[in-house]
Formats: C-alpha cells, structure tokens, sequence
C-alpha cells in the first residue's frame, strides 16, 4: 500500500485537489447552504491531512484585517 502512494503520490495529489476544486465550484453556483457544509468538512479532512492544524492554519480574512 505504501509503495503505491509513494509510486503514484503525484497522480493522487492531482486527484484530491481537483476533487476539491470541482467540489468548492459548485458549492459557490448553488445556492443553498447544505453542500457548502459538505465543502467544508472536505476540506477539514483536506487540512488535516496536509497537517493544516493548530498554528499551521492560514489566518482568514477577518483575522487578518484584525491584526
């Protein structure tokens, strides 16, 4: 399994991302709020996964213009 990943990590990282992408697009098109909680969580797991946790978050907008 390991060797799998490491063989084939670009192709994986090339679908993951545009899962992502494709995903974030049509939760933008639509209006109603209930694939934009969907979006979310994948992209929770997608943040998780690249170790995106604790400080290692980028800082959202609000933040930012906070400070």
């Amino acid at each position: 399994m390991l060797d799998f990943i490491i063989t084939n990590i670009d192709t994986i990282f090339i679908v993951i991302t545009s899962v992502i992408a494709g995903a974030s697009a049509i939760a933008a098109i639509t209006p109603n709020t209930t694939d934009d909680k969907i979006i979310a969580a994948v992209k929770k797991v997608a943040d998780f996964l690249a170790l995106n946790i604790g400080n290692a978050k980028t800082a959202s907008k609000q933040d930012s213009a906070a400070g």
